[in-house]
């Protein structure tokens, strides 16, 4: 998979340091990855699920949303979203217009 983009993990874990390590962890796998379904996703992460048309995956123990839209054809992970887990709950994030 190629992750698009680093650059929004790293910015957010400069503003959420504790998040960094595990940013970096999932960043790591997730772009060595040769998912082509949810069901692979969830061999390696298991609590990932599909939201609408994302996948979100629970960061840091649940601490953080990390919402992706992935297309399994052109092995892309695209990033939406990275929230804390009061901004994921309060779900104004789905109201986004590219739902």
């Amino acid at each position: 998979m190629h992750v698009i983009s680093y650059k929004r993990l790293r910015e957010y874990s400069e503003k959420h340091a504790d998040c960094r390590d595990a940013l970096d962890d999932w960043y790591k796998t997730a772009n060595q990855a040769d998912w082509s379904n949810l069901i692979d996703v969830q061999s390696i992460f298991p609590k990932a699920e599909a939201v609408i048309n994302f996948t979100v995956f629970n960061i840091k123990g649940n601490k953080y949303r990390l919402v992706v839209d992935i297309n399994y054809e052109k092995q892309l992970i695209y990033i939406k979203y990275i929230l804390t887990d009061a901004e994921y709950d309060k779900e104004d994030w789905k109201n986004d217009p590219y739902f």
